[in-house]
């Protein structure tokens, strides 16, 4: 008799059979918006807008001025804006002015910056060492300088040392003794003024970044003999390094364009300019000469100069190791 029912196969394992095994396919998450990988652009797009009314269209059209014959007459629309091409740039390049100013820029940003990350890593490692009442105190005077306006505290600084009425020349015994009148004390000056109006940021910045180092590494390092130094140098200052790359790019950008210091202490650039800086000489061409080409050219030199130095530190610290 035959039988219709069919055969039972016991099942088998994957791949026993002779049948090929297929690749399993990773699944993608899914995203909230339905397409992976631009929902992150969705939440930026609306910063992203305002950044690009607020900077991008600015720096165009002082991009486009620097390439125009753009004065007063332009200015009032007696004469139309010509075409010069590179000829401010060229006009601007042969002024030898031109490259002593930017010579005493790169020097007095340099100087404020290195006094700036100094005493702002002092303070912040001096806050770690004191009481309560004396950090908070400190505290509270930093932030107290960083939150008074430039141009206030610039006013404020002139009186102090001023040459008849300050109380500074009064304590050292200086007499009638100018700050402003020669040039490198009067650079002193300023750099005074920048120094105590910047040094918060960092000092804050510092000091929340050490408060975030486990303290049994410090407590280590300390066991181990090491001076102070040893250990901001050898276990603090390796940990803060991406802290440190935010407040230093931070302190080239403020420092390399001061203005307010520089205009109010000094009178708009020192006696004949001995004092002057990049952003001053812009505002000297553009609006005390009418010279708006000139100005927008001298400030599109100043941001490429400023992005060559951000990308050139940060690559250093890439090629170092360091994730930023």
């Amino acid at each position: 008799m035959t039988s219709n029912s069919t055969a039972y196969k016991a099942p088998t394992a994957p791949g026993t059979d002779g049948a090929p095994l297929r690749p399993l396919r990773r699944r993608r998450p899914a995203s909230p918006a339905g397409r992976p990988g631009r929902t992150p652009w969705l939440y930026l797009l609306p910063a992203l807008v305002l950044l690009g009314g607020l900077l991008v269209y600015p720096i165009y059209q002082l991009g486009l001025i620097s390439f125009l014959e753009y004065t007063q007459a332009q200015v009032s629309g007696g004469e139309p804006a010509t075409f010069q091409g590179f000829g401010n740039y060229a006009t601007l390049f042969r002024d030898s002015q031109f490259w002593q100013v930017l010579l005493a820029t790169v020097v007095f940003a340099a100087a404020c910056v290195l006094a700036t990350l100094f005493t702002g890593c002092a303070l912040a490692v001096l806050l770690t060492r004191v009481r309560a009442v004396p950090r908070l105190a400190l505290m509270m005077a930093a932030l107290g300088a960083w939150a008074t306006p430039a141009i206030t505290g610039s006013t404020v600084w002139v009186f102090l040392f001023d040459a008849d009425f300050g109380p500074v020349n009064r304590v050292l015994g200086l007499g009638d003794f100018s700050w402003t009148y020669g040039r490198y004390s009067a650079f002193a000056l300023v750099l005074l003024e920048v120094l105590w109006c910047s040094f918060p940021f960092v000092m804050v910045t510092v000091y929340a970044g050490i408060r975030a180092i486990p303290a049994e590494v410090l407590e280590a390092a300390a066991l181990d003999g090491a001076s102070q130094w040893r250990i901001w140098r050898s276990v603090m200052a390796p940990m803060l390094r991406p802290i440190l790359v935010v407040v230093t790019i931070q302190s080239v950008i403020w420092d390399f364009k001061v203005f307010t210091q520089i205009y109010v202490m000094t009178g708009g650039g020192g006696i004949a300019g001995q004092n002057l800086v990049l952003n001053v000489y812009a505002y000297q061409k553009a609006f005390a000469s009418s010279q708006y080409s000139l100005g927008s050219a001298i400030g599109v030199v100043m941001l490429v100069i400023l992005l060559a130095v951000t990308l050139v530190y940060l690559r250093l610290m890439r090629r170092q190791g360091e994730e930023l």
